[in-house]
């Protein structure tokens, strides 16, 4: 029964690793896609233009 009890800790991890890597690729894309990227665009703009702001005040 020791080797029971040394297997159920790796299986559980395992099953809830892959139910992870599961939902994350169910949730890629679909309807929200436009908006989660539009929001990624933002905040790189956002981003850039602060770079850009502060290297220009150091020039």
């Amino acid at each position: 029964m020791d080797y029971v009890s040394a297997l159920v800790p790796p299986v559980v991890m395992a099953v809830f690793f892959i139910g992870l890597i599961v939902t994350i690729v169910k949730t890629q894309g679909g309807a929200n896609k436009s908006k989660e990227d539009a929001v990624v665009d933002a905040a790189l703009a956002r981003a850039e233009s602060a770079r850009q702001a502060s290297s220009d005040t150091k020039a």
